[in-house]
């Protein structure tokens, strides 16, 4: 008598697991460097046709759109988080007010915004939810009595008209929590002159659902999570070889590309100090730019793994390491670390000039410069060694929101992280 049909017979099969084993080998395949690579140059190229048709600039949406722009078209940076535009997590940031898009507008009478999202999706929620929000949120705040420019727009076939009403409904919260900040409203509106209005294009062809049996070396969103696939290369190192990446087989790219990136990686990048306005006295910078530009600076206040010997035998007494190292573990090494700050008002007077800085100078000198400025400058910008009033432990929330509100628009791609700010907040307000 025959054996009775097992269920592993059919789920477990040698064949199943061959084929199982195939479309996977064939999905690394289809994610291969070279796939990408070339997927992102073939984006690239739609980005440029469009910019061309339309005549307006383009800004990246970092970090994934600088891969689709060259170089010497990229007229900016834009930093919108797809996260403030997830479902139920509706948000306009005010850690990331994006300003600096405003004078590109102005300039051009518009600009594309470029970014990318994973296949299965037509844009991402950046561009979907979270540009409109924005768009939403200042054209109330600078053309006030231009009501029909009050409307969130966002495109139908992505937003449903319940989700719509449901942001629409968070905007005048948005609207206010802006204005709270006291940020310059006539100066953005002489910037902007006119109200704005998202439009939104997607490339027709190429997408290839998760389902699809069809074949297709092209990557939807082939740059993001780059951090993953590319090996340490980036927009810039891609553009710059971009002819020798397309040429190389993919065996030979990994070395290629440990190559590219070490010579790179030899040219130490300097962020030169960046004046934090409306004061006239705080910069921040990397630790690059420190070592190399200290001599400008009174008090120089680093953030780093070890003390820079450089820096402590130039300036003695006049300089403050922070021992703290890169990412969360730094960003929480930062809380125990920022008492040393009680030191300065000994150290200034009300001409001294303050240099801020960190590994990149985006994130831990941020939060630094943020602490300073909440516990020794007024709401005039002035540096005020006598007590402020406002000392950790005695802090607001609104007055915090207010100073970062300052570095961010001097700063545009400042990006503190929320543990750098939990770790600020921490001090300021005990």
């Amino acid at each position: 008598m025959p054996r009775p049909l097992q269920e592993s017979d059919i789920i477990f099969s040698p064949a199943a697991s061959d084929l199982q084993t195939a479309l996977g080998e064939l999905k690394r395949s289809n994610l291969s460097i070279t796939n990408r690579l070339r997927s992102i140059k073939q984006d690239a190229e739609f980005v440029l046709e469009v910019s061309k048709a339309y005549d307006l600039p383009l800004v990246a949406n970092e970090r994934c759109g600088s891969w689709y722009i060259t170089p010497d078209r990229k007229a900016g940076s834009a930093y919108f988080k797809s996260t403030d535009g997830h479902f139920g997590q509706w948000s306009f940031s005010l850690r990331r007010l994006n300003l600096q898009v405003l004078d590109v507008l102005g300039q051009h009478g518009g600009c594309i915004i470029v970014d990318s999202t994973r296949r299965g999706k037509s844009m991402p929620d950046a561009l979907s939810k979270t540009v409109p929000i924005w768009i939403a949120v200042l054209n109330r705040l600078l053309f006030p009595q231009e009501s029909g420019y009050h409307v969130l727009h966002t495109p139908s076939d992505v937003v449903s008209p319940s989700e719509h009403s449901q942001i629409e409904a968070r905007i005048p919260a948005f609207v206010e929590s802006l204005r709270e900040l006291s940020i310059d409203a006539n100066r953005l509106w002489s910037t902007l002159v006119k109200p704005m209005r998202p439009v939104w294009i997607t490339p027709a062809s190429n997408r290839m659902s998760e389902g699809s049996h069809n074949v297709s070396n092209y990557v939807q969103g082939a740059a993001d999570d780059s951090e993953s696939w590319a090996l340490g290369l980036g927009p810039d190192t891609f553009w710059a070889n971009t002819d020798l990446l397309m040429t190389t087989p993919e065996s030979e790219l990994p070395p290629l590309i440990e190559g590219i990136v070490s010579e790179t990686s030899e040219i130490t990048s300097m962020r030169p100090p960046t004046l934090i306005k409306p004061s006239n006295s705080i910069w921040v910078a990397n630790n690059a730019g420190a070592e190399m530009m200290y001599a400008g600076f009174d008090v120089v206040i680093c953030c780093s793994v070890s003390a820079s010997t450089v820096l402590a035998k130039a300036l003695n007494d006049r300089y403050i390491h922070l021992a703290s190292s890169t990412g969360k573990n730094g960003s929480r090494q930062l809380r125990t670390e920022l008492p040393k700050l009680q030191i300065l008002p000994t150290m200034l007077f009300p001409d001294s000039k303050i240099l801020v800085t960190c590994e990149t100078g985006r994130d831990l000198a941020v939060g630094v410069a943020l602490a300073i400025l909440c516990s020794l400058y007024g709401s005039d910008s002035t540096l005020r060694l006598q007590s402020t009033g406002e000392r950790p432990g005695h802090m607001s929330k609104t007055l915090i929101k207010h100073r970062l509100s300052w570095i961010m628009v001097s700063m545009p791609d400042a990006a503190p992280s929320r543990a750098t700010l939990q770790s600020v907040n921490a001090y300021l307000m005990g």
